[in-house]
């Protein structure tokens, strides 16, 4: 569908030489690499403050559920507020927006570190400020996400999307590195210290960004309104609720690992800070590295077979870390985790990317991150609940066994069939010309059709394809009438809430929408075209 959010700039020309469709030709464009920098900075910023606050909750309790619940508290801001933030970012200033992120980022950081300073931290409040920094968190991803597609050609958009990948993996990497070591030398406060400093810098950064802000002519679709719509693209869509569903069986399972990791350090031979640290950044060595290779699986494989495969590998490494001690094969297991994971978590974030528009890609990456970040929350408690119940390394042998068996089960009854909308724009189209644009009220459209009635089986399942494309518009209610007295006569009605809303639609008319409307027009045997009709609702006067 065509992007509606006519605040974007316009992206550089698809008319480029061979070279630039290299892994690093993203980097040709100056705001990209400028903000692929803000982005490494904003990733290990979030790995450090992980770091920190799980191993500072080690420190004030040894329950494996209060430990468990540092992811919750981490990954649930994005779950809760994440369709929100997506929509704020589809109608907003994107730049003052990403700017007011990074602000709330360094405020709570610098909280944090005054807790901590003070003596006054305790695990209720580690987790409540953990909250808080997961709210910028939750803000910070979709308006990101939407910014990308900007900045590039849409033919660079799968290198620029691996490069975000490299950036959070090798954040991933020096993330607990750099709060392991200061954490060794200083203490966990100063991780937030430093947590803040950076997150400042990133905001100038952004700042410095020379984007204009051009606000859309229909005016500003309201919250509530945008919301619902992309909760319709998405309900609408096999393919994307396919991707959510995966995704979110996999983070279920596999953060048992991530949330219970701090417990399988100190279990280790040796186990301390250094090493909870250590397999960190082991496994975001083995996620960089397998980067590279995925150009090539993606070829030789088909989405589901590389998901399958990565989610299976991750459950044997979760088995493995789940009765290890050996602080040599934690490393090699850990990095073969971080190949599984990125090759899985790579194959599902790509798949979402390219069945999204523009106009409505924020508000649906911001799904797919809620999908990721609620299983996860979800997840981290519940294994944490078990392995307080019986033990760390049951909870990881659980956890492992079910998430192969439920992933090769859903790919196995819902088996992927690809995009199946092309999200490419049509172009503009005219738009309705009316004397007096109604100043509120729902709009009502009818098209009527005659058809022969012998095709009107076939016609009707067609037109179930029109209520999706329709509803993945933004429209309000969708139906089909048929006449009683000409078994021939078909009128497809619409419902938009306003007159802005209603024109919005054609905006985001697709390629794939326009050869559905041919489809539907061969169907139509009438002399003249099929007749379009607007009206608007009027509220009713009741008696008293």
């Amino acid at each position: 569908m065509p992007d509606s959010d006519r605040s974007a700039a316009a992206p550089p020309s698809a008319d480029s030489p061979a070279r630039d469709h290299g892994a690093l030709a993203p980097f040709q464009h100056r705001i990209f690499s400028m903000l692929w920098g803000t982005w490494l900075i904003a990733n290990l910023c979030m790995w450090m403050n992980d770091v920190a606050s799980a191993w500072l909750m080690t420190t004030l309790t040894s329950k494996p559920i209060w430990v468990a619940l540092v992811q919750t508290a981490a990954t649930l801001p994005v779950f809760l507020i994440g369709l929100p933030s997506g929509a704020l970012a589809d109608i907003l200033d994107r730049k003052r927006f990403l700017v007011f992120t990074q602000i709330w980022v360094a405020v709570v950081g610098s909280v944090l570190a005054v807790a901590v300073f003070s003596g006054l931290m305790t695990p209720q409040l580690l987790l409540l400020l953990i909250f808080f920094n997961g709210i910028g968190l939750a803000l910070r991803w979709p308006v990101f996400s939407a910014i990308v597609p900007e900045l590039v050609p849409r033919h660079q958009l799968p290198a620029a999307l691996a490069l975000n990948g490299v950036s959070m993996n090798a954040s991933r990497i020096l993330g607990p590195l750099v709060a392991g070591t200061i954490i060794a030398a200083f203490g966990s406060a100063w991780v937030f210290v430093l947590n803040a400093i950076l997150s400042v810098v990133a905001a100038v950064v952004i700042a410095r960004w020379k984007r204009e802000h051009k606000p859309d002519p229909l005016g500003r679709e309201r919250l509530t309104g945008a919301m619902r719509v992309g909760l319709q693209y998405v309900a609408q869509s096999y393919h994307l609720k396919g991707v959510l569903g995966r995704v979110a069986i996999f983070f279920f399972h596999s953060t048992a690992l991530m949330a219970l990791l701090p417990l399988v350090a100190r279990d280790v031979k040796g186990g301390a800070a250094g090493t909870f640290t250590l397999l960190l950044a082991a496994m975001g060595a083995g996620a960089v590295a397998s980067t590279f290779a995925l150009p090539r699986l993606r070829q030789g494989f088909s989405r589901d077979r590389l998901v399958l495969v990565g989610a299976c590998v991750q459950a044997v490494t979760m088995a493995v870390m789940a009765f290890n001690t050996n602080i040599w094969l934690g490393v090699l297991t850990m990095a073969v985790c971080g190949a599984s994971w990125i090759t899985t978590a790579n194959s599902l974030n790509v798949a979402a990317q390219i069945s999204l528009p523009n106009w409505v890609r924020a508000r649906g990456m911001s799904m797919y991150q809620m999908a990721i970040m609620g299983s996860a929350a979800l997840g981290a408690a519940v294994w944490g609940q078990v392995a307080t119940w019986s033990n760390v390394p049951a909870a990881l042998a659980l956890s492992s066994a079910s998430g192969a068996a439920v992933m090769a089960y859903v790919c196995w009854r819902w088996p992927d069939r690809g995009v199946m909308e092309d999200p490419t724009p049509a172009g503009p189209l005219p738009l309705p010309k009316v004397s007096a644009p109604p100043e509120s009220g729902h709009v009502l459209v009818t098209i009527e059709y005659q058809i022969d009635p012998a095709k009107a089986p076939a016609f009707r399942a067609l037109m179930e394809e029109s209520r999706r494309a329709r509803m993945r518009q933004g429209a309000l209610a969708w139906d089909l009438l048929s006449d009683i007295h000409d078994p021939g006569r078909f009128v497809e009605v619409i419902e938009d809430a306003s007159w802005p809303d209603h024109l919005r639609r054609f905006d985001r008319t697709t390629v794939a929408d326009a050869a559905l409307r041919d489809r539907k027009l061969a169907y139509h045997i009438g002399e003249s075209a099929p007749v379009v009709r607007r009206a608007v609702r009027e509220s009713t006067v009741r008696s008293p």
